[in-house]
């Protein structure tokens, strides 16, 4: 079995072309985004963002377990671990240090970037990138994104207003963002052709 699920990822590809202009971006308030990862509303994992610093200059840090299981016997027949640290310097991400193993396959990424916006989507700011970078193998993807509008979805254990966008291309998720512009749920279809929902805690 290979979902080849998520993150920055959260897919694969590669794309090439001009820079786009810098897009800037800050870490919450609370400094820690946490989700819920369900495949076809079963749970399967978490997804967790930390962020650390001050202002425009932060870090970030992923965490991403995910198990699949046969039912009843309980047996893994899927896992994705991915660690990763995304630093950001006035607003600008300039580095990426990432590890994943993707049900036995290890990726590792460990690059400088300019004028690039991760994958990993957690600011609503990613959704006005023509290209993203891909968190797994430090790849550059090319993204269309279509603005959905204004949705109220269930996030944090009530209920919020949030803005939809669909993302195509190398990468294809559907992204929802609160109010304040970080990311209230995300959903993909796996290769297999499962529902992956990621729902903020």
């Amino acid at each position: 079995m290979r979902l080849n699920l998520i993150t920055g990822g959260l897919a694969l590809g590669l794309a090439l072309g001009l820079a786009p202009a810098a897009i800037a971006a800050a870490p919450p308030p609370a400094g820690r985004l946490a989700f819920d990862v369900t495949r076809n509303g079963a749970d399967i994992g978490d997804h967790v963002f930390t962020f650390a610093g001050q202002g425009a200059d932060f870090d970030v840090r992923v965490a991403t377990e995910i198990a699949v299981r046969v039912p009843l016997i309980r047996t893994k027949v899927y896992s994705y671990e991915q660690q990763s640290r995304e630093q950001w310097r006035h607003g600008q991400l300039v580095h990426l240090v990432s590890t994943t193993d993707n049900d036995g396959t290890a990726e590792a990424v460990d690059a400088p970037v300019s004028q690039l916006m991760p994958g990993s989507l957690w600011s609503a700011d990613s959704v006005r990138a023509t290209r993203l970078l891909n968190t797994i193998d430090g790849k550059t993807m090319r993204v269309q994104v279509a603005d959905l509008g204004a949705e109220r979805i269930e996030a944090g254990g009530r209920t919020i207003e949030a803005h939809h966008y669909r993302i195509a291309g190398d990468l294809d998720r559907d992204v929802w963002y609160d109010s304040d512009g970080y990311l209230a749920r995300l959903t993909l279809v796996a290769d297999d052709g499962s529902t992956v929902v990621y729902v903020r805690k």
